[in-house]
């Protein structure tokens, strides 16, 4: 049967959605608190986007990148057109009278904004239907029938004084410094992961831990020694495809949800996973070029050993098959990196420990000079009880490179790198 001729009228609102579809497009993504930096300079990497503004919780910026590109943004939350942004709204000293004036300027506005904003909407929603149905039979009836005549849910999330000056609002985000209209074009989040058939760490969390590397891992061999479910390997894995990842955990229950995980990614040929310790982890001296880390903590995800006592064994372990020049990156609670605060010695400290008992520490002969505060401090921890010492033992072989405070919802948390500069001198 052929197909029926489309109409003059039919051709002309299928060229202008094609036209529409690789124009400047005005976007912008929700973020996670303490995400924005890294979504900002993700969308600029990937998308080439131009005009970007990072506020918290959002950002905005402009592209003309295919929608499928657009949607494996990492750091991101949800995707909008963005329909109108505003400078923050004046408090009327009567919120009744001038409500007909805030629904005009916030529903109604400029009828040409909606118009241009609807057919951008509507062009990407048939993008992003012809990459999905691609191989598959298109059910056109429907299809058209969806596009000529949606349907929206109005949603408001209002903060600060103005929250609590109306009751009800047609946006999307209203606050004491912003004025936002947009337009949601995906029914799930962007965070959500197809292939993760058990949740572990936040997706973009688990992402954002590699992007912090001060160099791509590609080409590299990458740990997690206590990998639980997997979530960081896989975000990795999405991000580095000449890379051999190694997992490692005690638990054999969550080894095996990762194992689910890595076939549902179709990892199983680039993710290793290994019972074992991190306490003792059965590899060479300087085996690994990278060791990514989330330290479990919390109700959710504890685990048997107490953590802020272990810490100085765990750093040990990783700094030990950590390559010269490899990166270690750990994913610590506030009290985990409250407790590595501790460990770190200063210049100052470093000397009065030497004066006490040279015998215990190695020092690097480079730090005898005056530090400024902007000078890396290597890492100083207890040695472990089977060695039989209480003092302490200087790790001058790691140096700090960023910290990162991320939220996790309920709680907060820090993202530290490091980067081994030499081999370290028990």
């Amino acid at each position: 049967m052929q197909p029926a001729k489309k109409s003059k009228e039919e051709k002309e609102e299928e060229a202008d959605c094609n036209a529409m579809a690789v124009m400047i497009r005005a976007l912008y993504c929700t973020a996670g608190a303490g995400m924005e930096e890294l979504l900002a300079e993700e969308v600029q990497h990937k998308l080439c986007a131009t005009q970007v503004e990072q506020i918290p919780g959002r950002v905005f910026f402009c592209s003309n990148a295919d929608l499928q590109t657009v949607t494996q943004l990492k750091s991101a939350e949800r995707l909008f057109i963005l329909l109108s942004k505003a400078e923050p709204l004046s408090l009327p000293n009567n919120p009744g009278v001038n409500e007909q004036e805030f629904t005009v300027l916030i529903v109604v506005g400029d009828p040409d904004i909606w118009r241009q904003t609807f057919l951008t909407w509507t062009a990407l929603q048939q993008e992003l239907q012809c990459s999905q149905q691609r191989g598959q039979k298109r059910k056109r009836e429907d299809e058209e029938e969806s596009l000529h005549t949606p349907s929206f849910r109005v949603s408001c999330r209002c903060s600060g004084v103005i929250a609590r000056s109306y009751t009800s609002q047609v946006n999307v985000y209203l606050s004491d410094d912003h004025c936002i209209v947009g337009i949601p074009l995906l029914k799930h989040p962007l965070s959500s992961r197809s292939y993760m058939k058990h949740n572990g760490l936040r997706s973009t969390i688990a992402w954002a831990m590699s992007s912090l590397c001060p160099k791509k891992l590609n080409d590299c061999v990458i740990l997690d020694p206590m990998c639980g479910v997997g979530a960081v390997l896989l975000e990795a894995a999405q991000e580095y495809s000449n890379a051999v990842f190694l997992g490692m955990d005690t638990d054999l229950s969550q080894l095996q949800k990762a194992a689910e995980n890595i076939k549902a990614s179709g990892m199983e040929g680039r993710v290793q996973l290994l019972q074992s310790s991190a306490m003792e982890i059965p590899l060479a001296d300087g085996a690994v070029d990278a060791v990514l880390c989330d330290v479990p903590f919390g109700r959710k995800f504890s685990c048997s050993s107490d953590m802020p006592t272990a810490l100085p064994r765990l750093l040990r372990e990783m700094e030990r098959v950590l390559r010269v020049g490899g990166h270690l990156v750990l994913l610590l609670s506030l009290q985990l990196s409250a407790q590595l605060k501790k460990t770190i010695c200063t210049h100052e400290h470093n000397q009065n420990v030497n004066s006490l008992d040279t015998n215990n520490l190695h020092t690097d002969p480079s730090n005898t000079h005056n530090e400024s505060t902007d000078t890396p401090k290597p890492l100083m921890f207890h040695k472990s009880s089977s060695e039989m010492s209480n003092s302490p033992l200087l790790i001058s072989s790691l140096q700090a490179q960023r910290t990162h405070k991320v939220s996790l919802g309920s709680t907060d948390a820090f993202i530290h790198t490091y980067t081994k500069i030499k081999t370290q001198t028990l």
